[in-house]
């Protein structure tokens, strides 16, 4: 069966992508299934040229998304909005190579996703968390309460985390280096309590993992002296959360929600957590603080007199 011209475009795409872009496997793997289901769909309309394919065409595709058909179930604003991506990227790779007259996907734009507010755990979830953490005196029990008082503590990624060298620790000043995306650097300062549980893993359990290690520089190291993942640093964070029997639904990112949550909750200035988050942008912070919002009603319709009629 020969190839339709929307499909060799699509093929030109999809090899565009993978040889001159360098995109990952699996996001390769995405955009192809989403732009199989598009080809199909177009062929449907009985457009086999990306030059005949209009905005009406592009824009009834997402709504055959978010609608479903009788092979597909409907796909959430999150969903759609990843394969209108593939779709914008397409057309606009078509127009370039002279494949296309226009781009017909230019002014289409990707269902905005809800909302989702950053799941902050309680201080006292916080605390039972942390005390979990540590069940003995191991070397893996001192290392794995270091390295949750000191996500707690400093806000860090878990990649970031996993990610430090005994050089970026400087405990004596309170204060570490960590990389974030983009390779940006920011010096972030430590509280007591990461520094104590640091400081008494370093001398008293990372030399004994180190031992059966090649010498890196990590500072959080695996049972065979290696870095520590960041799928090792999430099963710890997992089974810390559920011998403290915390209820809510943990995450990579839970312990650097409670961190910004617990900041704002305190008075700390929208910009001063942006910084120490490594956010660009502010107005990715200010996510939580609809969090902190959300708080303040609850405690002034409890408290009030006059909150409630």
């Amino acid at each position: 069966m020969t190839a339709t011209g929307v499909e060799r475009a699509v093929t030109g795409y999809l090899n565009h992508l993978s040889v001159e872009r360098g995109l990952a496997p699996n996001t390769l793997s995405s955009y192809r299934r989403d732009l199989r289901r598009y080809a199909e769909f177009l062929a449907s309309r009985g457009l086999d040229l990306a030059d005949a394919v209009g905005p009406d065409d592009v824009t009834a595709f997402l709504a055959r998304l978010r609608e479903g058909d009788p092979d597909h179930p409907p796909l959430g604003a999150s969903s759609a909005a990843r394969t209108v991506v593939a779709v914008r990227g397409f057309h606009r790779f078509a127009h370039r190579e002279g494949l296309a007259a226009a781009d017909p996907a230019r002014d289409v734009r990707p269902p905005a996703p809800p909302r989702r507010l950053p799941k902050a755990l309680p201080v006292t979830d916080i605390e039972r968390l942390l005390e979990a953490a540590s069940t003995g005196d191991t070397p893996l029990a001192l290392r794995d309460r270091a390295l949750l008082e000191l996500l707690y503590g400093t806000g860090a990624r878990i990649s970031e985390a996993v990610g430090l060298d005994v050089d970026d620790l400087d405990l004596d000043a309170g204060a570490v280096l960590l990389r974030g995306k983009g390779g940006k650097e920011r010096l972030v300062p430590v509280g007591s309590y990461a520094v104590s549980a640091v400081r008494a893993y370093q001398v008293r359990a990372r030399p004994a993992l180190a031992a059966g290690g090649r010498g890196t520089p990590a500072v959080f190291l695996n049972a065979r002296g290696g870095r520590l993942s960041r799928q090792s640093a999430w099963t710890v964070l997992r089974h810390a959360a559920e011998r403290a029997q915390v209820r809510t639904e943990v995450s990579p990112h839970t312990l650097r929600h409670s961190f910004a949550t617990h900041l704002l909750d305190g008075g700390a200035d929208v910009r001063v957590v942006q910084e120490l988050l490594g956010h660009a942008s502010v107005t990715t912070t200010q996510v939580y603080t609809l969090v902190t919002v959300d708080k303040l009603r609850e405690v002034y319709a409890a408290t009030h007199p006059r909150a409630l009629a």
